[in-house]
């Protein structure tokens, strides 16, 4: 019997909370990405309380390790 992987997606959208400009940026598959400038505005995004990355706060798909099932930077 076949196990089937679910593909983890690398790029993800950003959208700024201030601005609201998007831009697709590829994440990091071995790190946490807590800040991020926005090429919009230029604010500096963090992640929202209980969230792990700024991907997992702004992002269309969360980070790579959120996606797999595992804790993101455990």
């Amino acid at each position: 019997m076949e196990t089937q992987e679910t593909a983890v997606e690398l790029t993800s959208i950003l959208t700024c909370p201030d601005c609201g400009h998007k831009e697709v940026e590829t994440m990091p598959t071995d790190a946490c990405q807590w800040f991020y400038d926005c090429k919009g505005c230029g604010a500096l995004l963090k992640p929202k309380v209980g969230d792990c990355c700024v991907y997992c706060s702004y992002g269309s798909v969360p980070c790579p390790p959120k996606q797999a099932g595992d804790d993101c930077c455990a």
